[in-house]
């Protein structure tokens, strides 16, 4: 029995609640595999955000990293909430204008941006381009030059520094594809090779050291270094940093040995990090920047689904399968990430065993969750993953050619689909049969 779950979020039933559905109705209603997301908990984690830096009396944007998910709904949510957005390709930057989202209010990051992903950011007006490299610098200032424009742009520094996280999500040490380095001296060449452009209007530096981070250590570290480096160009170039961005990669509470900060206490201490640096080293103080994604939407998101068959090995043990698994949650197979999961119509219940939580793709390792502890089960009953909001859905597929889920927001007890459900005719209307 998992401690996520309290009599807060039960009904007269006895069913779980989620933004004040039943989780039974909302299967019944929409079928499995389902992606539910709660929207208060989602505006709730955004405005405790704003108030860290609205009580630190600092400039700020918080800037939601919507690689962790998006579609029209969110994007719109975000901007309800006066947010911003950082987006990573095309794609994203297309889905947000497509849904309202202003395009001053959107960072652009990225390693490989193409010239045409460039090009449609400068003519869209989006915000910040978040520079990553050199090959990107002369990019950009040739497209600037040949469509006689300029733009905002800031410096994805990297600082140094590893993250106490599973290493595919570490970003911030020397050895990254990401950024310029520091040590080097490669991060105070990109700074005169943009200066040099007067095309290109530096905002200022940016860090992001990875992703599901529980120590504060790493964050200070980074917020200080980037200080120090602003102290350093404002005393050589009398270059002043307008905007210091710390990125993201506040952890969450998947299982009952989680045991995080609240996210907005990474801010608090983020902040006042660089309010005594700045004051320390005499520089100005900057407008600091932060972009969440996982901490805003993972606690916020569902994964429900249907029990169909089981496998008993006897001594060893027993696998309950059900209707979704890797194709619309990977992260198990590929970080080892761990969940927990209840019925939706008996999540108090005491569990008498433990099984192995399966999904139905032609793959051994399609595995959602290992040694879960479950209550006597039968098919058809539904089961609900918890905290399932951040690269989920994002990274769904449609592997052995299995439709993606629908996506359903709830809020005040009102369900909505805001993304329908994938049908087999979708699988293959972007194919062409043979002459």
């Amino acid at each position: 029995m998992t401690k996520q779950v309290t009599n807060e979020n039960i009904n007269d039933k006895g069913h779980l609640l989620i933004g004040g559905c039943d989780a039974v109705d909302l299967a019944n209603q929409f079928g499995t595999p389902l992606v539910v997301y709660d929207v208060a908990k989602i505006r709730s984690q955004i405005r405790k955000f704003k108030a860290v830096f609205e009580q630190s009396n600092v400039d700020y944007a918080v800037c939601y990293a919507s690689k962790a998910f998006a579609n029209t709904a969110m994007y719109q949510l975000v901007n309800q909430e006066q947010g911003h957005i950082d987006v990573v390709s095309g794609g994203e930057m297309q889905m947000a204008l497509h849904a309202g989202f202003p395009a001053s209010k959107m960072s652009f990051h990225g390693n490989n941006k193409s010239s045409d992903e460039l090009k449609m950011a400068l003519e869209k007006h989006v915000g910040v381009i978040m520079l990553d490299n050199f090959h990107e610098i002369n990019l950009l200032g040739n497209l600037l030059n040949d469509m006689n424009t300029t733009c905002d742009v800031m410096l994805r520094i990297t600082p140094g520094i590893s993250a106490h996280t599973h290493e595919f999500i570490q970003t911030g040490q020397t050895d990254s594809k990401f950024g310029f380095d520091l040590e080097s001296g490669q991060a105070e060449q990109a700074f005169k090779k943009v200066k040099a452009n007067e095309r290109m209007n530096l905002l200022g530096i940016h860090a992001h050291i990875g992703s599901q981070v529980f120590e504060l250590k790493g964050f200070e570290m980074a917020a200080s270094k980037l200080v120090d480096l602003a102290a350093e160009w404002k005393q050589k170039f009398d270059y002043e940093t307008k905007v210091i961005n710390v990125g993201g990669g506040f952890g969450i509470r998947y299982t009952d040995e989680d045991e995080p900060l609240k996210p907005e206490a990474f801010v608090k201490n983020i902040v006042e990090t660089i309010k005594a640096r700045t004051k320390a080293t005499g520089i100005k103080m900057p407008a600091v920047w932060i972009e969440p994604g996982r901490s805003i939407v993972g606690n916020a998101g569902y994964n429900l689904y249907r029990i169909g068959s089981r496998k008993d090995v006897p001594g060893i043990k027993s696998y309950v399968s059900v209707d979704g698994g890797m194709g619309d949650n990977i992260r198990p197979m590929l970080y080892d990430a761990e969940y927990e999961a209840v019925m939706a119509d008996q999540p108090l219940r005491k569990p008498i065993e433990n099984v192995h939580l399966v999904g139905k793709y032609c793959e051994s390792g399609d595995v959602l969750i290992k040694d879960q502890p479950l209550p006597e089960t039968k098919p058809g009953d539904v089961i609900v993953m918890l905290d399932t909001g951040a690269y989920g859905y994002s990274m769904a597929s449609n592997y052995n050619l299995n439709p993606k889920p629908a996506i359903v927001f709830v809020e005040n007890g009102k369900p909505q689909i805001v993304t329908r459900r994938q049908n087999y005719d979708d699988l293959y209307e972007l194919d062409n049969p043979l002459n």
